[in-house]
């Protein structure tokens, strides 16, 4: 923990106790912090009819006792808390678009071991504030509907595309969240929706993934097309996603509240330079050890070897640059029958492409 430990006392009240779990969370890296009561989600309805429809797509661990994700007291049975931490992320510019186009928020290092390592910390120190009590921490790897909480606690609203807002800074930011068994004077301030009639989002959408206003169709969707999905990319979307290679950021770029983006200090959220070094046709013939090599710490790597260079070959297809065809031919050769099928469908695009000009 970065300065020098503070001297806690067991026998605070609760208001001071609060404000010192928001001193400490200032302290160890977060840039807002906010209170909810725990209880059952409103969401959750929403997340059933969401999972009946299938729009979960391959994502099998969404469905897995949902009645969790519901309500944190399923994590923590003595639950009172759930308290919600916001970190942005945000950078300026654009990664050269040679390179392929990445989500924002893997420009740099995974953003879950910094935010775990912070997480540990304030769990700590709130149990050196309280002892006894119980802490859960939740970087996206437990079931807890964390914009709810968020949205619930007054961080921001759920806009149209399903990510949280905050009227000042817009969307770039990562949540977490603590649940905890201490009783926080916790209220539920639900921020009042700010998209009014704007649907810009949803027309913006490449693939039509956003079916309706706040219902996201994620099997439509290039964040998940590109990265939880481990089989090949339905045909009558490979022209959809662009040169997209990991994740989409389109419904948050035209984000009319993104305008109050910031630049964040944070050098692991900044472009990376040396992960994308080169031409895009570079990653087409990456075996898989220098795939681990190249991405060791990055988001990326969730995607996988195949997955990635599968999205890259849909990529320089959709560019319709003939200098790629050594490269995917290469590519169609490749020992993964995925990656073999998509270099294929990229050299004929490319073939129609220039029979059309």
């Amino acid at each position: 923990m970065v300065g020098t430990q503070p001297r806690y006392i067991s026998d605070m009240d609760p208001r001071s106790l609060k404000q010192r779990i928001r001193d400490e969370a200032e302290r160890v890296g977060f840039d807002r912090i906010a209170f909810a009561p725990a209880g059952p989600c409103r969401d959750g309805a929403h997340l059933q009819r969401w999972l009946s429809d299938g729009r979960n797509g391959e994502m099998a661990w969404m469905a897995r006792d949902p009645e969790r994700r519901s309500d944190p007291r399923r994590l923590l049975p003595e639950a009172k808390t759930v308290i919600s931490l916001l970190t942005f992320y945000g950078t300026n510019g654009d990664p050269p678009q040679w390179r392929g186009r990445i989500s924002r928020y893997a420009w740099g290092s995974d953003y879950h071991n910094l935010l775990q390592r912070r997480m540990r910390k304030l769990a700590r120190g709130i149990e050196a504030a309280a002892p006894g009590s119980r802490t859960i921490t939740a970087v996206d790897h437990r079931p807890i509907l964390e914009k709810e909480w968020a949205e619930r606690a007054g961080l921001g609203w759920i806009g149209k595309h399903s990510n949280l807002i905050t009227s000042d800074r817009g969307s770039w930011f990562f949540l977490s969240e603590l649940i905890t068994d201490l009783e926080l004077e916790a209220k539920e301030r639900p921020h009042a929706d700010r998209c009014g009639k704007c649907t810009d989002c949803i027309r913006a959408c490449p693939t039509g993934a956003i079916v309706a206003p706040w219902e996201v169709d994620a099997r439509r969707c290039i964040s998940y097309l590109t990265i939880e999905l481990k089989g090949p990319i339905p045909v009558e979307l490979r022209p959809l996603v662009g040169e997209w290679i990991f994740g989409c950021d389109v419904c948050q770029d035209v984000c009319p509240w993104n305008r109050f983006a910031v630049a964040v200090e944070e050098p692991r959220f900044r472009l990376d330079e040396g992960r994308f070094d080169g031409e895009l046709t570079d990653f087409v013939g990456m075996t898989e050890d220098e795939f681990l090599e190249r991405f060791e710490g990055s988001p990326v790597r969730r995607a996988g070897r195949d997955g990635f260079v599968r999205n890259v070959c849909v990529a320089l297809g959709n560019r319709g640059d003939a200098g790629a065809l050594p490269a995917l031919r290469e590519a169609a050769e490749d020992p993964s029958t995925l990656v073999r099928e998509h270099a294929v469908w990229a050299i004929e695009r490319i073939a129609a492409t220039a029979r059309s000009a």
